[in-house]
């Protein structure tokens, strides 16, 4: 079903560019302000200069963060600091992370995938985007011409390839090998051999792609192919994307959940919010004296951590000393509410509990609201979305369990897709280890 390809990765040449270290990040969407600043310092030639880049008082239509992005592109590849691979390849790569007690390796491959709209069934969403982020990020790929960041995609594994990259991984030197501003470990091999690559390509056309994370760039992606016009060559670079295939087997996938902050959110509605909720919740609270909100909140985790799947959301609220716990009544609330709207693989989520239910009808969120992404903030990290409140930068913050891998297949195999960030597959690829262009040079 995918056609997964090879391409000329273009990489950073270190004689001219420096310690690779210094100069990969995560992707743009988990790159806050203070965390920008900082990989700017970091080294002039940052992937932070192309993926996010500063804005200033004197940005013009002409001169913006995206045109300079293009600027340090071409820059870069005439100073020879970043060079395009005279062939073809895969690239192979590893992370090694800690997550909880355990250390973990996860192997991805990077490739070029033939782009399918997603009604074809071969590249899977799970989720909602927002509007104005394709829109920003299709300015950048205009701009630029390139993809940056390879878009996170997952994989059934009845084969164990992964076995054999295992086996690869284990008998070639790696071509790169680097660490990320975590501390944690990268290496690449570059897969030029022509069988190795036929074998890889035709395993593809038996799978189907699941998007964990890139739906922003891969609808991107697709946006910027149909820009070009309707008869563009099928072998035209623009007609692939860059991707990460990940098989949903590896021990080191990770999906953590994603915690919702709402700013702006009427007093009103923040004052008489437990009352509203009671009509469909169990509602639990959990004071605590203010030393001790640390240990109310872990408290609070483990009794979500005990229902899974369960209709049970935790919230906190500015100029409050109590934890709330939410749990459905029963589960067929959802169902009877919006079972003409809501499929039941989607409607029975904890996060559209969170959407349709909380935010829709307690909180009085319409479509505009829900799609503005600078009005919803979201973290993996409880105590990050509690302090973040507590400091009064948000009114209220939700805290979930994740889904279930299961679960995002089940909703992609149905072509439906679950409210805007439903998940966070962790580690994120990282960003900067190779590029693809999408043009010929």
């Amino acid at each position: 079903m995918a056609e997964v390809q090879p391409f000329k990765g273009l990489r950073f040449n270190a004689a001219k560019a420096g310690k690779l270290a210094d100069i990969i990040t995560p992707p743009f969407d988990v790159i806050s302000e203070s965390d920008q600043s900082l990989f700017y310092e970091r080294s002039p030639y940052n992937m932070v200069r192309l993926i996010r880049g500063k804005t200033t008082a004197y940005d013009t239509r002409g001169s913006n963060p995206h045109s300079r992005a293009s600027d340090y592109l071409k820059q870069w590849i005439q100073q020879g600091v970043l060079q395009q691979d005279p062939e073809e390849a895969f690239y192979l790569t590893t992370l090694e992370f800690p997550f909880g007690d355990s250390q973990f390796t996860r192997y991805g491959l990077i490739g070029r995938v033939e782009l399918k709209d997603f009604s074809e069934g071969v590249v899977l969403p799970h989720e909602k985007t927002f509007t104005n982020v394709k829109a920003e990020r299709l300015g950048l790929v205009n701009a630029c011409r390139a993809n940056f960041s390879p878009i996170f995609s997952l994989f059934d594994d009845p084969a164990d390839i992964v076995g054999d990259w295992a086996e690869l991984a284990g008998s070639r030197k790696h071509l790169v090998k680097t660490t990320d501003h975590n501390g944690w470990r990268h290496r690449l091999w570059q897969i030029t051999d022509k069988d190795l690559i036929a074998r890889t390509t035709r395993y593809f056309k038996d799978r189907k792609l699941y998007i964990a994370d890139g739906h922003h760039r891969y609808e991107t992606a697709l946006n910027y192919r149909n820009s070009l016009g309707a008869e563009l060559p099928r072998n035209h670079p623009a007609t692939f994307t860059m991707m990460y295939m990940c098989s949903m087997r590896d021990s080191g996938l990770i999906i953590l959940p994603a915690h919702r902050l709402l700013k702006e959110v009427a007093r009103p509605l923040l004052d008489g919010f437990v009352e509203r909720a009671r009509e469909f919740f169990d509602v639990k609270t959990l004071p605590y004296a203010e030393d001790r909100r640390d240990s109310a909140l872990t408290e609070l985790i483990s009794i979500l951590h005990a229902s899974p799947a369960d209709g049970c959301i935790g919230a906190f609220m500015k100029r409050s000393r109590q934890f709330i716990i939410l749990k459905l009544k029963h589960g067929g609330i959802m169902k009877q509410m919006f079972s003409d709207e809501l499929p039941e693989a989607i409607g029975r989520l904890d996060v559209t509990v969170l959407t349709r239910l909380i935010f829709m009808e307690l909180l009085g969120f319409d479509q505009n609201r829900l799609d503005n992404e600078k009005l919803i903030g979201y973290t993996t990290a409880p105590k990050e979305a509690v302090d973040a409140v507590v400091r009064g930068e948000y009114d209220i913050t939700f805290i979930l369990n994740p889904p279930s891998l299961r679960q995002v297949c089940d909703v992609a195999d149905r072509g439906l897709v679950m409210p805007r960030k439903a998940t966070y597959f962790f580690p994120k690829v990282i960003t900067g280890l190779v590029m693809n262009l999408l043009y010929e040079r």
